[in-house]
């Protein structure tokens, strides 16, 4: 009984640490946000986060919408336990399992997660602002969400405009990687106030309706991220480590206006930048102003 209750501790250790190095490797901003939080809540914001890092790949790695969604349905099981043997398998899915009991985690909210990922399968058009908002607010602001509760924070109203900025921000960043493989994620209500034609965005061409449409995606942006600031400095300071991320908003939104005018070059922002960035937010409980 001894031997199988090590066991069982040494598969979930294995687990989380399987996490931990996931998220990493692929998602160092939120990794570093993560070492701020209380060493005894990381190990779930770990899961929690790889658990988003597998959801963000599915889109990368299927070539047919119907296995994204047959992925997607998995780990909707996944959540709900039924599939325990598989789930025992899976070291994501084993520690996400442990933090939703633990700490009690709506399981509703990974269900705006997963359902937001399935509705846009095969779909990199955004139809309105509205909707990739909506499409930011499910993916990035749940999973801010989901931190600050484990973290234990008492209001959350901050989570829904810091996702959204953090979103948004991140289509902006991969625009021109996403055009190089045949993706056009702009929102085609943008597209036609700003008269940008999707093959053009497609060929690389640095056209001044495309320059607009970016400026415009850049001012819903700021808009989402001012209101985050202020809520957070009312509200945030006990989910320091959840919407810590967000603190890197600016440092993106200065790299695009200062590549503005070549909207298709790589957008760059030194790692060590950032690590400061987050550090100063850190430790001073509030996010950066945006200049």
């Amino acid at each position: 009984m001894l031997r199988s209750m090590h066991g069982m501790l040494g598969s979930m250790h294995d687990a989380f640490a399987h996490c931990e190095a996931l998220v990493r490797s692929a998602d160092k901003d939120r990794y570093l946000s993560a070492l701020f939080a209380p060493a005894e809540h990381r190990s779930a914001l770990y899961a929690l986060y790889a658990f988003h890092v597998e959801l963000a790949r599915i889109a990368d790695v299927v070539t047919e919408p119907l296995a994204g969604e047959v992925r997607l349905q998995w780990w909707s099981e996944a959540v709900y336990e039924q599939r325990p043997e598989e789930m025992r398998g899976h070291p994501v899915a084993n520690a996400l399992g442990e933090v939703i009991e633990q700490y009690r985690l709506p399981r509703r909210l990974f269900d705006e997660l997963i359902e937001a990922r399935r509705v846009h399968l095969g779909r990199e058009l955004f139809g309105s602002v509205d909707e990739l908002e909506r499409y930011a607010r499910n993916t990035s602001s749940t999973l801010i969400e989901l931190a600050a509760r484990a973290l234990g924070a008492a209001a959350l109203n901050f989570a829904g405009p810091a996702g959204v900025s953090l979103g948004i921000v991140s289509l902006l960043r991969n625009f021109a990687s996403d055009a190089v493989r045949g993706r056009v994620t702009a929102p085609a209500d943008l597209m036609l106030q700003s008269s940008v034609l999707p093959q053009d965005i497609l060929a690389g061409r640095s056209t001044v309706q495309i320059m607009a449409l970016l400026r415009n995606l850049r001012d819903v942006t700021i808009r989402h991220y001012e209101e985050a600031r202020v809520l957070i400095e009312q509200e945030g300071h006990d989910a320091i480590a959840a919407w810590l991320p967000v603190a890197t908003v600016p440092l993106d939104l200065r790299a695009l206006r200062r590549t503005a005018d070549e909207p298709f070059a790589a957008v760059e922002v030194p790692r060590w930048r950032r690590q400061w960035t987050l550090w100063r937010a850190a430790r001073s409980g509030r996010l950066p102003t945006v200049r």
